[in-house]
């Protein structure tokens, strides 16, 4: 069994083996969607296909929608060559579930895969004809935040930025550059309307967006690289729409016991790839059954019934309010506490950091007895019963193969809206943070992780974070034992309120976190006795 269109035209033997077939004539939805695309989406990986061509797919079997999907790939082309176009464009989802059965779903809604490479005639040509289409309606994202930021961690502009402004929009490199050169392309041929979405897990996601388009067309137009009157197609809001998003659902790297899966039921070719870009993707990816996506409802071409999939569209406020509900309360910084301590604890799954008692008091603390008395209610879901489902459904599945050390990437990044925005809160109802006790611990922890070395003195690889150079320097020589002058080492820390989104200091918080980090580095097993002793 090949995972192809000629593999799969043997339906009974797929059916036989449990696996969900798409239910509508996929040829006829690739004639219409070739004809006139209505939705193409940036970014070929395993959260997009997962969640976003799953719910196109539930629509076209419900005979909801008539269109399929297509992608386009602009970071990593290997994705598309080695893996969409050898299948055919098909996909496997396995969506693991917490009660341990196992829903194995063939997606075929996508119907065309490009690479964004502008030296790529052939691709480069189709994507231009598709954004001059009258018929398209949104252009969505997943590429993470980093994709919209055209400046390094020093502030500098990349060089592939640097060069595509100095160029124009002929041959761009960076992907906001051929986004936007693509955009020019839509101007030129009518000032089409149409929506560019991001559905990145990223605060304000459609601003970050707009951002990045409206710099290089503003530097082009001042340039007089493209013609004037590009930038304020750009802003005007009832030509060019970028609203915002939140996203949530966890989809891990392709996971070995998956795969093993999938070679017993008899299907070929299913090992996963690592490209040169250190991408990893296989013909499937498994996930977690929950999923949300609420978008604000600002389409100005037409929009998609994504509402038949269970979407939500909503005014950007609630937007807004539920974003912050799950990135500041009701996940988020669950996740970045069980990320930390199961780095240091030796835990390679976030399911076994569940059967913990430590650490589950830790969570159960960060977000029910600290987050939820300042959680900002969107009405539309409801935050306890969003945080109930992440402790006793998410969290535990013992299917999610999940890591602590993929979630701790970034953390220098994320802990401004997922800690920072609850200590204001605090400040703001009751004065300062003194009363916290489970957001200081993880800020404590965070700091004993940076050290590179667990719990029990062994080295450790830290995650990937942009400030990890900078970071280490100021905490790697601490050695486990050893008296040192705490505060000298890490006020400065403390103190970046661009790292925590306050200073520490200033809201009560510097000195409870000066004191449990000191405890955390007097002798090994020092992290899990001051976990212990903060909760017992």
């Amino acid at each position: 069994m090949r995972l192809t269109e000629e593999g799969l035209f043997d339906r009974e033997a797929w059916e036989q083996a449990g696996y969900q077939l798409p239910q509508y004539d996929r040829k006829k939805v690739r004639q219409l969607t070739v004809k006139e695309p209505e939705w193409i989406h940036f970014g070929a990986g395993n959260i997009f296909r997962a969640f976003q061509a799953n719910v196109v797919q539930t629509l076209l079997n419900k005979g909801s929608y008539d269109k399929g999907l297509i992608v386009a790939e602009g970071f990593d082309y290997e994705i598309i060559e080695k893996s969409n176009r050898p299948h055919d464009d098909y996909s496997i989802l396995v969506t693991l579930k917490a009660d341990g059965s196992v829903e194995k779903t063939v997606v075929g809604s996508i119907v065309e895969s490009l690479t964004v490479d502008s030296t790529c005639k052939k691709d480069f040509d189709r994507l231009v004809d598709i954004f001059c289409s009258d018929s398209l309606k949104m252009v969505s994202f997943t590429i993470t935040e980093k994709g919209y930021k055209l400046e390094n961690e020093k502030g500098e502009l990349n060089k592939a930025v640097v060069k595509d402004m100095e160029n124009g929009p002929e041959k761009a490199e960076s992907y906001m550059g051929k986004v936007t050169a693509l955009m020019y392309q839509r101007y030129l041929t009518g000032e089409k309307p149409v929506a560019l979405v991001s559905m990145d897990n990223c605060s304000h996601n459609g601003d970050k967006l707009h951002e990045a388009v409206l710099t290089f067309a503003r530097n082009w137009e001042d340039k007089n690289k493209v013609k004037k009157g590009f930038t304020g197609y750009l802003e005007d809001k009832q030509k060019v729409s970028f609203p915002w998003t939140m996203i949530d659902k966890i989809t891990p790297r392709p996971d070995p016991n998956v795969e093993e899966l999938l070679r017993k039921d008899g299907i070929e070719q299913v090992a996963p790839i690592v490209t040169s870009k250190h991408t990893y993707v296989a013909p499937f990816v498994n996930a977690e059954e929950s999923q949300y996506l609420v978008m604000e409802d600002w389409f100005l071409n037409g929009r998609i019934p994504l509402e038949a999939a269970g979407i939500i569209y909503t005014d950007r406020k609630t937007v807004d309010q539920v974003e912050k509900m799950k990135v500041c309360t009701c996940l988020n910084p669950l996740h970045t506490a069980l990320a930390v301590f199961g780095c240091l604890l030796g835990y390679t799954r976030i399911c076994d950091e569940m059967k913990d008692d430590d650490l589950v008091r830790l969570i159960e603390t960060v977000g029910y007895k600290e987050g939820l008395p300042v959680v900002v209610d969107p009405k539309i879901m409801n935050p306890k019963e969003f945080i109930d489902q992440v402790m006793t459904v998410r969290l535990p599945n013992p299917f999610m193969p999940d890591t602590p050390q993929r979630i701790a990437t970034d953390t220098s990044q994320k802990l401004a809206i997922r800690y920072g925005e609850t200590m204001k809160a605090y400040v703001r109802t009751r004065g300062n943070c003194k009363e916290l006790i489970g957001i200081p611990l993880v800020i404590a922890g965070w700091l004993r992780y940076l050290m590179g070395v667990d719990d029990e003195g062994n080295t450790f690889t830290l995650s990937p974070d942009p400030l990890l150079e900078t970071l280490y320097k100021m905490v790697g020589d601490i050695k486990i034992g050893e008296a040192i002058d705490v505060h000298g080492k890490i006020e400065k820390i403390l103190k970046n309120d661009a790292i925590f989104g306050v200073d520490l200091y200033k809201v009560g918080l510097g000195e409870k976190i000066e004191y449990l980090f000191a405890k955390m580095i007097e002798k090994e097993g020092a992290v899990r006795e001051t976990l212990h002793n903060q909760f017992k």
